[in-house]
């Protein structure tokens, strides 16, 4: 048996607002998607600007984070990116069509070793999405040893 560890909205929102001021702070306009551990959003936020099309980018990423239990990212960095020509997942972006990406900006949400759920962000560069996502994982952990008490 095991003890499952599930995210809520609160914390979601909490998770949220850290990565939107995140966004603010670097100027960038930008969808975030928090997911729940089966990759399905609980709360989604296009910031006044951003693109359309991020709304689908940042859930598909968020949904890749959950369900493969890593960073989007990881798929393509040089030189051992699973993702890339000549590696053993290329072309996993084609399994799971339309919900699945090697784009930057998705990340796991983990807690006590598990994958409880992932942030997707969506509108701008590489680092830009990887600061936002880095903000809103380290607003999660805050949040969480807040909460415990011992």
């Amino acid at each position: 048996m095991q003890t499952i560890h599930r995210l809520t909205l609160e914390d979601a929102l909490i998770i949220l607002k850290a990565a939107e001021a995140e966004a603010e702070r670097i100027g960038v306009k930008q969808t975030i998607c928090i997911a729940d551990d089966g990759a399905h959003p609980i709360a989604l936020h296009r910031m006044t600007g951003a693109r359309l099309t991020g709304v689908e980018i940042a859930i598909a990423k968020a949904f890749t984070a959950a369900g493969h239990q890593r960073a989007t990212h990881l798929f393509n960095e040089p030189p051992n990116g699973p993702a890339l020509p000549g590696n053993e997942a290329f072309g996993i972006q084609h399994m799971h069509t339309g919900k699945f990406t090697v784009f930057v900006g998705g990340f796991p949400i983990v807690h006590d070793g598990q994958v409880i759920g992932a942030v997707g962000v969506s509108g701008g560069n590489g680092e830009q999405d990887k600061a936002v996502g880095a903000a809103a994982l380290a607003a999660f952990d805050k949040h969480i040893a807040g909460a415990v008490v011992a």
